[in-house]
């Protein structure tokens, strides 16, 4: 038998390596959403019997770190089973072969080519940030982070007086969560008790912050204070400017806009239209407002910084504001008459251009088909709807209330999304349609009706 397993093994690894990077992410991430399923259905880590698509649906929202649930988290499973919820979190937000990778160079210091292509893959990284570098920041950082959030979590949690390891574990959970921007939480209520708290609005907002801006511009940072030589990349300073832009529009739209934030007390007030726009931004999914009341017109600026985004190579989803730059650039160029497509005074490459184009149309398809799916298929608002599609496509999150709601078909489309989600949409698009070298070599390229 040790033998069979041996021989199996080896084959799939001589497998995976005959698949491209955006297959191995593909089959990797869903080797995981597998995983967390079968062990989420074993009667041992639930304190109630639910659905097997319920299963189904919570792994897949933890690897994606989307948030959005179907059941009580606290409800349905016991320590062990929000142990397993926590672990797929982690996985899911620093990404496929991350920790092995990191193992790996901290005891042999040699990274495969094979590791090397399917992290590049991952993360799209500035020519100035070395992939050895990357790495180690993402495994320090992220654990250093989670550390500092489960201590002050710790210190906001013990006044509520509860017992010690309840207390320790409810903090573990949450800086986990948040930093990962998952958006699960052991409170059914979510964070709505903690509106006015400026304390734990704080905690929440420096963790997802510090996880959506990404790990490139936390490796950045880092080589720009170790090393003097070493520039801001000019990926680091867009992304510092659109978050900053971005969160800016999204909480004087909200301060002053919607009804439920302006009946708020002025802290109150502040810290409700703040924490919402850095939710829906960072893709973190907690919330202290009901999102289910907002009105039509700021549920449409929340599902538009949903779909934005913050940073690539970071936890959160969406588009990524360095897309969204690549878009308005060639708008503002094309509107200009100018030959180059330029941001800030620098010229941006066409290869850039294309993936940030291909991205754009394929991302908004997306949605566009999955809200078709969900608003054929169940009898629901429309604008509900489509904050649910934006909220799993970008890995988000917060929902108007509907998850539960939504027919069997429906839940399936949203577990695609946010597999689509956690993935990106062209790693999505390539892992799917990507064909063997061989098969690329014996296909006739086409040029208008002549085979060459």
């Amino acid at each position: 038998m040790p033998n069979k397993f041996q021989q199996l093994a080896k084959k799939y690894a001589l497998l995976k390596r005959g698949w491209s990077p955006q297959q191995n992410l593909f089959y990797g991430f869903l080797s995981y959403i597998i995983l967390g399923f079968l062990l989420l259905c074993l009667p041992i880590v639930q304190k109630e019997s639910v659905s097997i698509l319920d299963h189904l649906f919570i792994s897949t929202s933890a690897v994606s770190t989307t948030g959005l649930v179907t059941v009580s988290i606290f409800d349905t499973y016991n320590f062990f089973g929000q142990l397993i919820i926590m672990i797929l979190i982690q996985l899911g937000g620093i990404g496929y072969l991350s920790f092995t990778t990191f193992m790996l160079l901290s005891t042999t210091r040699k990274m495969t080519i094979w590791h090397k292509k399917i992290l590049s893959t991952e993360f799209t990284l500035p020519k100035t940030i070395r992939i050895n570098d990357f790495l180690k920041s993402v495994i320090l950082f992220t654990f250093i982070m989670e550390l500092i959030g489960a201590i002050l979590f710790f210190i906001a949690f013990k006044e509520s007086g509860a017992p010690f390891w309840e207390t320790l574990w409810s903090s573990i959970f949450h800086s986990v969560s948040t930093f990962c921007t998952a958006g699960f939480s052991l409170f059914n209520s979510g964070f709505t008790a903690y509106v006015d708290d400026n304390f734990v609005n704080f905690i929440i907002s420096m963790l997802a912050i510090c996880g959506s801006l990404g790990f490139i511009v936390i490796t950045d940072f880092g080589m720009f204070i170790r090393k003097k030589s070493h520039k801001l990349s000019f990926t680091t300073k867009i992304i510092l400017y659109g978050f900053l832009l971005l969160l800016t529009f999204g909480t004087i739209f909200l301060y002053f806009f919607e009804p439920s934030i302006v009946n708020l007390s002025g802290k109150s007030r502040f810290l409700a239209s703040f924490f919402q726009t850095m939710t829906a931004m960072t893709t973190v999914g907690f919330n202290t407002v009901d999102f289910g009341v907002f009105s039509q017109a700021m549920m449409l600026i929340c599902i538009f910084l949903m779909y934005v985004g913050a940073s690539p190579s970071g936890t959160a989803g969406g588009i990524k504001i360095t897309t969204l730059t690549a878009i308005f650039a060639i708008m503002k160029s094309q509107l200009k008459g100018s030959k180059h497509i330029t941001f800030l005074g620098r010229i941006i490459p066409y290869e850039r251009l294309y993936i940030a184009t291909s991205a754009f149309i394929f991302y908004t398809s997306i949605i566009l088909i999955g809200t078709f799916l969900i608003t054929l298929t169940n009898d629901l608002k429309f604008e509900e709807i489509l904050f649910e599609v934006a909220s799993a496509l970008g890995t988000v999150g917060i929902s108007t209330g509907i998850t539960a709601d939504i027919n069997t078909f429906g839940k399936v489309v949203v577990i695609v999304l946010m597999f689509i989600g956690r993935l990106g949409v062209l790693t999505f698009g390539l892992a799917i349609w990507a064909r063997s070298k061989k098969t690329e070599e014996n296909t006739p390229i086409l040029k208008g009706d002549i085979a060459v």
